[in-house]
Formats: C-alpha cells, sequence, structure tokens
C-alpha cells in the first residue's frame, strides 16, 4: 500500500471521526460544520504539522558547523537511503528517543534528544538515524504528523462539546443531549488513539527493517532499542506526556504508565522488535556494508 493511499484513508478516517463529533454535538448542521472543520485541518495539518510537532517538542535545527558529527552521519545514512539530506534537529531533553517528520522525502527532518547523544554510541545512533530515514523514504512522517495533529484537534473539539452542549438541556440540534456529549469525549479521543495505534505499530516494524538494510548492521539498531527503552522508562519526557498524541512518533515510547494514554500503547512489544532485529543479523546478505568512520565502536558518538 503506498504512502499516498495510507494518508488518503487517514484523512478520511480523521474526517469521519470529526463528522461523527459534529453529529452528536449539533446534529445535522454541527456534523456539516465538523467537516468543515476537519476540511480545513486537513490541509492545515498537511502543509504544517511537521513544524508544529518541532516546534511542540522544543526542537532547533543544527548544522555541520555546530554539531558536525550528527550532521555528518544523517547525510551519510541519507545518501545510502537515496534521500535527499533532511533538515537535523536537536530536542533539549534528558529522555534518549527520536523522530521523523516532513510530509515528504524532499522535506524531511530527523530530531533527536540530547539523551540520546548522550547515552548512545555512533553505531547505534546510527541505527536509530536510519529508522527514522526509512520513515521518511516511506512516507510515513506525513501519516504520522497528520494523525498528531488531527488527534490533538479531535481531543479539543470533543472536550469543547461539554461547554456547548450543556448550554441547554432541551437543545434540538443535539438529538442525544447531555448523554450524546459525554459520550463523545469519551470515544472520540479513544477512536483518534485507536487510528494512531493500528498505523504506528504496523510501520514500526517496516521501518526497523528497513532502517537495518540501510545502516547495514541490524544489531545496530537492536542495541539500541534496548538502551532507549530502558533509560525512557527511567527518564520522564514532560513535554510529551503534555502532549500524548504525538507520543506515536518517537522511536520508543516516551509515555510512562501514570496516565491512561499509556494504557493503549503506541508501540509494538520492544522484545519483538529486537527478536526480529536479531533474526535479521542471523540472515545472508543484510550486512552490505557500514557506514564510513563508524566500524570502530565508541563510548560516546560525539567526540
Amino acid at each position: 500500500m503506498s504512502g499516498y493511499f495510507r494518508t488518503a484513508l487517514l484523512l478520511a478516517a480523521m474526517t469521519a471521526l470529526f463528522m461523527a463529533v459534529g453529529f452528536f454535538l449539533g446534529g445535522g448542521q454541527g456534523m456539516m460544520i465538523a467537516l468543515l472543520i476537519a476540511l480545513a485541518m486537513n490541509a492545515f495539518a498537511y502543509w504544517n504539522s511537521d513544524s508544529i510537532v518541532l516546534r511542540m517538542h522544543g526542537a532547533h535545527e543544527v548544522d555541520a558547523r555546530n554539531q558536525p558529527e550528527l550532521f555528518n552521519l544523517v547525510g551519510q545514512l541519507a545518501q545510502r537511503a537515496g534521500l535527499p539530506m533532511p533538515r537535523v534537529y536537536i530536542m533539549e531533553n534528558e529522555q534518549p528517543n527520536a523522530f521523523a517528520t516532513g510530509r515528504s522525502p524532499a522535506k524531511g527532518a530527523v530530531a533527536v534528544t540530547t539523551g540520546l547523544m548522550r547515552i548512545l554510541d555512533r553505531d547505534e545512533a546510527a541505527g536509530v538515524i536510519a529508522h527514522e530515514l526509512a520513515h521518511i523514504k516511506n512516507h510515513d512522517t506525513l501519516i504520522m504528523t497528520i494523525t498528531a495533529t488531527l488527534a490533538g484537534a479531535l481531543g479539543m473539539l470533543a472536550n469543547f462539546g461539554m461547554f456547548f452542549g450543556s448550554g441547554s438541556n432541551d437543545n434540538r440540534n443535539n438529538p442525544f443531549g447531555m448523554v450524546g456529549v459525554i459520550l463523545v469525549m469519551i470515544l472520540a479521543p479513544f477512536a483518534a488513539m485507536v487510528v494512531q495505534m493500528a498505523i504506528s505499530r504496523s510501520r514500526e516494524y517496516e521501518a526497523d527493517r528497513e532502517g537495518a538494510e540501510i545502516c547495514g548492521q541490524p544489531l545496530w539498531l537492536a542495541d539500541a532499542l534496548g538502551k532507549l527503552d530502558h533509560a525512557a522508562k527511567q527518564i520522564d519526557n514532560p513535554t510529551a506526556e503534555a502532549r500524548p498524541a504525538t507520543a506515536h512518533l518517537f522511536i520508543v515510547n516516551p509515555l510512562h504508565g501514570r496516565r491512561m494514554d499509556s494504557l493503549f500503547s503506541t508501540h509494538p512489544s520492544l522484545e519483538n522488535r529486537i527478536a526480529r532485529l536479531h533474526a535479521m543479523a542471523g540472515q545472508p546478505g543484510v550486512h552490505p556494508g557500514h557506514v564510513p568512520q563508524a566500524a570502530t565502536r565508541r563510548n560516546g558518538p560525539w567526540g
């Protein structure tokens, strides 16, 4: 299934959710208003969702002058993947993690946290960056950033329903009254989360596989995933906790189990991901080469 077709399905699903929320809150008229809002949000998310997500997480762009090791590593891997050079960002965040964004490979961006740069060696970082480049190559970044933007907007629309739906007990535009409003507030964010889960879990496995092929060493990514998951469970990511609709963008789940959003993980089993990468490492022909200057493992990747 092509990236464009998956994107069309996502837009249709989110539009249907917006219309359902509008119907429960205001009947036929509310459904039409919600449709117009959804169309506007779809267009806005397509053009702006990447920059919005980067701003949400306080990412700042870097280049070869201020982050030569990171910038050159991304460039080498992008060349191996047959991609144009993406923009490179750093998030000032102690939780080691990373994500990619951009509506097309030509507009791709890779963002890593300072915590990731602190705990991973260069080979492990190459595995993570290759995974994110696989997302860009497969157009997953467009799907996932649009999902994050629209899921957040859908949650806000559902919350607004409490104010608009409670204004009058006999509001005839709302065919289900306050019961409908309460159902929307509960079910709309849940439905958006289900869409995120379905998209993210399937795409993570594929990005692991293709990322391992890009960097040429599946065990680099397997080792990195183990380190990232262990550290992410110990270190808070306050920005992601405040914006759980973006959690599915990250290579490992940035949320902890203290909130309801974490009851249904947007990420597949880490053990399964690592096992698949180890299986790849045992297959002939999956080590086509290595990233220049990365053959010797170092405790610190950037110095």
